[in-house]
């Protein structure tokens, strides 16, 4: 009988199935070691990857696509976070004046939708609120307070921030002052609901990367940081007839380094690809590079912006170039 030379442990084993019952050689043993194949556990990605919604903005705007689609959308296309923008729901959140019961609406169908799809709320971006860097005291603190219900929303969700803009005077000695009261402000509330305030440069003098560290190191608190962006860094600008003309522009790369060791978030700006599928306006590698070297470990936010491509293609060769960047 095969099992009388095993011993007694070895023939328990082999009765729950976990040893042969067949015994092999050292030689065997060796054999078989030498042809099994080796499997090696791939590297994890340096970073996963996220939907800014903006990215479809012309998609909702323009073509009537439902802003509740949005994680749906967002799991074809192959992302594991999203980051809502608020002024995409206004059509239907303005006739009702952000009441709560609307506001308790978005919650709703947002948080089942990223649920059904299996997709992470990370942040949602707040526009329309008011100025949270205006000189004038009074209106700045109901900018803050106009802010509070979405800090509500982003915790409701499971979110770790709100993205906000800090919009003000131009001249910097007035706007550091008060951008840092208003930032300190609405931090203070966000604290409250385990919720990050993160800034965007986003024009005006928010896209001066050096003022916006010295706001950062004014309001010295945990939960305040950056959201640095590779494409928004016009300082001054002109409107005409054939668009935007850009002025004053912060250097992009200095800007991004600078703000990279506040940042809890980090939108990828796409506008333009080369043939090889390079961003033309950007050289990834190298600000993606610069991501990398501050250590952040964090999600990577896809935003495509441009108009030669379709905002689905544009995002998609967007992706694609980050994930070939891991």
């Amino acid at each position: 009988m095969i099992l009388k030379n095993l011993s007694t442990r070895a023939l328990f084993m082999a009765t729950l199935g976990i040893l042969s019952v067949t015994q092999i050689s050292c030689k065997d043993k060796k054999q078989a070691a030498a042809t099994e194949p080796v499997v090696t556990q791939a590297p994890s990605p340096a970073f996963k990857l996220s939907l800014a919604q903006w990215s479809m903005h012309k998609m909702i705007n323009e073509e009537g696509v439902d802003p509740y689609s949005f994680a749906q959308k967002a799991s074809e296309w192959g992302f594991e976070g999203l980051e809502y923008v608020s002024q995409l729901y206004n059509k239907e959140l303005q006739p009702a004046n952000y009441s709560p019961e609307a506001m308790a609406n978005f919650v709703s169908k947002s948080l089942a939708a990223s649920e059904q799809y299996g997709m992470k709320n990370l942040l949602i971006m707040i526009d329309g609120q008011g100025n949270l860097a205006t000189t004038d005291a009074a209106e700045r603190q109901e900018a803050v307070e106009n802010h509070y219900k979405w800090v509500d929303a982003a915790a409701a969700l499971g979110c770790h921030s709100v993205r906000v803009n800090l919009s003000g005077s131009n001249d910097p000695a007035v706007w550091v002052p008060a951008a840092t009261d208003g930032l300190t402000a609405l931090a203070t509330y966000a604290a409250t609901k385990n919720i990050n305030v993160i800034v965007e440069n986003h024009g005006g003098l928010s896209s001066n990367a050096a003022l916006l560290v010295q706001v950062m190191e004014g309001v010295n608190m945990p939960n305040a940081g950056t959201l640095p962006d590779f494409g928004n860094f016009c300082i001054t600008a002109e409107w005409g007839a054939s668009g935007r003309t850009c002025l004053e522009e912060y250097d992009r790369y200095k800007g991004v380094e600078e703000l990279m060791p506040y940042a809890k978030a980090v939108s990828a700006k796409s506008h333009d690809f080369d043939a090889e599928g390079q961003e033309i306006h950007t050289d990834y590698p190298r600000i993606m590079q610069l991501v990398k070297d501050a250590g952040y470990t964090g999600f990577v936010g896809v935003e495509y912006e441009g108009s030669s491509l379709s905002e689905e293609a544009g995002i998609i060769a967007t992706r694609d170039l980050l994930i070939s960047l891991q």
